[in-house]
Formats: structure tokens, sequence, C-alpha cells
């Protein structure tokens, strides 16, 4: 199995939901069958308890400022950069309303953001993925948003790959400073690796938070507020890895 797939298994299993529900499930065999039926009991409960507070809109909110590091581009002055890199944030494979593979909703957000970001400046793009999610950000800037990317950089898996392959090309365009494009919560993690592969970033986060819930629906559980949370977690697993690698600080 590839390496990636793995990664994205162990990922899947280690964040929430998954990670919490099988602390739950090893509480629950504690409960039952040995005589730690305590410990199990609250191994359980406690899983289950952290599970509903991350799919809370309240919690949620404050895990996604919390992995916010960068305020919004002010596009009213003028950007010192020479090129916009815009990463990919997933794909949607075979999409029927398309007749092709479209981008995900992540990397549709990336994508109209650093549209606006490319009529204001002036800036040339390049788009940087898998062969799928270049293919349909190459897509619709064309055909929906009026860019053409100058570059297209197909190869990358992970962000890592992102800043290398990305750095490549631009080096060899004379390209050294760049406005860096993805979602608000991703971009300290990719700013750190474009820096470590050579290139000065300016960020340009998109897809900030904003208030999505008041009252007392902050404190009622629901899916969305899930994926914000796993998001944020994932986003911290990820800088803990890059600490472990030597990237950042």
């Amino acid at each position: 199995m590839d390496i990636f797939v793995w990664r994205q298994l162990i990922k899947n299993l280690i964040l929430p939901p998954t990670g919490l529900l099988i602390v739950a499930f090893v509480g629950l065999l504690l409960w039952r069958l040995t005589r730690w039926r305590k410990s199990g009991m609250s191994l359980a409960g406690g899983a289950l308890l952290a599970l509903w507070l991350l799919a809370t809109p309240a919690i949620a909110d404050h895990l996604v400022q919390w992995s916010e590091a960068y305020p919004p581009l002010d596009l009213s002055q003028p950007v010192a950069a020479e090129a916009i890199v815009v990463i990919a944030g997933g794909v949607r494979v075979n999409a029927p309303e398309y007749g092709t593979s479209a981008p995900s909703p992540t990397t549709l957000e990336r994508l109209v953001y650093s549209a606006r970001v490319a009529h204001t400046t002036g800036l040339p793009v390049l788009v940087s993925g898998s062969r799928a999610e270049a293919q349909a950000m190459d897509g619709v800037l064309r055909r929906d948003l009026a860019v053409t990317p100058r570059w297209i950089e197909s190869r990358s898996r992970d962000t890592r790959e992102n800043a290398l392959f990305s750095a490549s090309i631009l080096e060899r365009a004379g390209v050294r400073r760049i406005v860096l494009v993805t979602s608000s919560a991703h971009m300290a993690r990719a700013l750190r690796e474009f820096q470590a592969a050579g290139l000065t970033v300016v960020p340009a986060p998109a897809a900030m938070w904003t208030r999505r819930d008041l009252g007392m629906l902050l404190w009622v559980p629901n899916a969305d507020a899930l994926i914000r949370s796993q998001r944020a977690c994932y986003e911290a697993l990820g800088r803990f890895v890059q600490l472990l690698r030597g990237v950042g600080g």
C-alpha cells in the first residue's frame, strides 16, 4: 500500500470522530470484560463527552480561531510579490454535473479567493495539487473565474510536496516571492513548508472564520462543527509533525 494511503488511514484513525470512538470502545471492553469497570466506564464516558464537545459550534469556533495565525490580505495596498500560488484541498472525481472532475468545496473556496487576488494584483497564478486536483483547478479558473494559470504543478500529494514542486517551477521562472492562497486554518503549516523550500511568502488566507451559530445553537452538536473541529485537530497534528521534522518553530 502506498505510504500516502497509510498516512491517510492513520490520520483518520487518530482524529475525531474515529479516534474517540475507538477510545470509547476500549473503555466499554474494559468495563464489560475486566475488573477495571470504573476505569473503563470513565474512559468511555470521557471519550463520548469529548466527541460531544468537539461537535458543538462553540468549541469548534474556538479551535478554528486558534488555528488561524494570519490576518486577511489587504488588497487595497500594493502586494510585494511576483506570483500567486494556490494549493489544492481535494477533488470530486467525475462530478456528474460537470461531466469531469471538479474542485472540492475546500479547493473551490481557495480558487475563488485566488481569482480575486489575481484580478486585483495582476499577478500570474500557479496551481498546485495532484493531477486530478490541478486539472480541476485549471478548468474552473479558466472557464468560470476568468483566470488562466501560468504554471500547473500536478505531482504533489501533500503540503510539503506542494511547496517543493512549486518552488522548483518558480525558481526556473525567476520567482522568489509569492502570495500563498490556502485555507486560513492551513496557512501556518503551509507557509512554513514554502519558506523551507526557499520562497518568501505573503500569506493570503481564504475561508477565514466567521460566526455561523448564535445563542443556544452554539451548544447543540452538529456535523459541520465536528468537521471544523477535526480540521483544526488535523492542523495541530500537522504542526507537531513539522516540529519533529525541524520545519518552522
